[in-house]
C-alpha cells in the first residue's frame, strides 16, 4: 500500500509496495487483465494491510481527508501527517503518521473511518501502478502498466471475485484520483529525472511543500503577495481559484511546473521580463564600474610602487 519502486526497473511506481518486492507478482498487466480479490469485513484479515505501511498523501488525498474531518490544512498536517520526501526525491511531502502501534489511526477493527475519502494509495492496493521512465519529461505521454501486490497475509485473493482492473478502478473510485493527481505525479517524476546532480533549493523546496499541503495558504498567497504582479492571469481563472479548491489544485501544479521547471503553463507578464532584464542589466553595468575602480585602484598602487623602488634607486646612487 506504499508508494514504492516498481518490479522493472525501467519504470517508476505511483503505488504499490517495496516492503518485500518477493510480493510482487513478476506479471505487467493491463486494464483488460482479470483480478481476482476482493476485501470485506468477513475476511480474516480484514485492516491487517493499514499496519507498519506508509502512505504518501497527494494534495488531493489531503483536500478530501481534511474537509470530511472538517479541519484546516495546518491542524490536519500537524496532528496526522509525518514529513516525507516524494518517490525518492529531495521533493517534501507528507505521510500519514501511524499510531504507537504502528497502525493507520483512521482505522478501527471495524475498518476505514474515512473510506469514501481514503488516500489513493489505500484504494490501489493490491494493485499497483507503474509508469515507463519517460514518464515527466515534458510533453512526453507517460506509457503506464499494473502489477499485483499479493502478501501472504492477505486472504482477498482467496475470494471468488473476478474483474479486470478497468472494473477495478471503477470500483474503488481510482479514475478520479488519478485524473486529480496526475499533474502533480508528473511533477514527481519529472525532478526524478533529472537524477541526483540536480537539487532544488531551500526555498524551491518550502514552496513545493505549501502548494502542495496547504491550499488555504496558497490561495492566500495568490491572492496576497506579489504574485499577481508578476504572472498573467485571467479573470476567470482568478474568480475560480478564489472559491473552488479543486480549481485552485489544478492552478497549483501549473505553478509548480512553472516556477520549478520554466514550463510555460503561466506567463510572467512582460513589463516584469523588463524589469528583470534591466536589473540584470545594471547588475552588469555595476558589475563592469566595479572592476573598472578596482583596475584603477590597482594600477595608483602599482605606481605608487613603483616610484618608491624608483627613489630608493636613486638614494643609493
Amino acid at each position: 500500500m506504499s508508494e514504492s519502486q516498481s518490479p522493472d526497473s525501467t519504470s517508476k511506481s505511483l503505488f504499490g509496495t517495496d516492503h518485500n518486492p518477493t510480493n510482487i507478482v513478476p506479471e505487467k498487466l493491463s486494464l483488460d487483465s482479470k483480478l481476482k480479490f476482493r476485501c470485506h469485513p468477513k475476511v480474516s484479515c480484514f485492516t491487517a494491510c493499514c499496519g507498519n505501511i506508509e502512505i504518501i498523501l497527494t494534495p488531493y488525498d489531503i483536500l478530501r481527508i481534511r474537509k470530511v474531518l472538517n479541519l484546516p490544512a495546518q491542524e490536519f498536517l500537524l496532528r496526522f501527517t509525518t514529513p516525507t520526501y516524494l518517490e525518492k526525491t529531495d521533493m517534501p511531502g507528507v505521510k500519514i503518521h501511524l499510531d504507537e502501534n504502528g497502525r493507520c489511526p483512521f482505522v478501527t477493527d471495524e475498518g476505514c473511518i474515512i473510506y469514501a475519502q481514503r488516500p489513493t494509495t489505500c484504494r490501489y492496493y493490491p494493485v499497483g501502478m507503474s509508469y515507463f521512465h519517460g514518464a515527466g519529461q515534458e510533453n512526453t505521454k507517460a506509457e503506464e502498466f499494473y502489477f499485483l501486490v499479493n502478501e501472504n497475509h492477505c486472504k482477498g485473493h482467496q475470494e471468488d471475485h473476478v474483474q479486470t482492473i478497468r472494473e477495478w478502478r471503477t470500483d474503488q473510485g481510482i479514475d478520479e484520483s488519478d485524473e486529480m493527481n496526475k499533474d502533480w505525479m508528473e511533477l514527481v517524476m519529472r525532478r526524478k529525472s533529472f537524477g541526483q546532480q540536480a537539487t532544488l533549493s531551500e526555498p524551491a523546496q518550502k514552496m513545493f511543500f505549501m502548494v502542495s499541503t496547504d491550499l488555504d495558504q496558497f490561495r492566500n498567497f495568490v491572492f496576497n503577495s506579489s504574485f499577481l504582479d508578476t504572472y498573467e492571469i485571467d479573470e476567470q481563472t482568478l474568480s475560480n481559484i478564489k472559491e473552488d479548491d479543486i480549481a485552485l489544485i489544478k492552478f497549483s501544479y501549473k505553478y509548480l511546473a512553472s516556477s520549478l521547471f520554466g514550463t510555460n503553463d503561466l506567463k510572467i507578464k512582460a513589463e516584469k521580463i523588463k524589469k528583470k532584464a534591466e536589473e540584470i542589466k545594471a547588475g552588469q553595468k555595476g558589475a563592469e564600474e566595479r572592476a573598472k575602480e578596482t583596475f584603477e585602484a590597482l594600477r595608483r598602487d602599482r605606481d605608487l610602487l613603483k616610484a618608491q623602488i624608483e627613489q630608493q634607486d636613486k638614494k643609493k646612487k
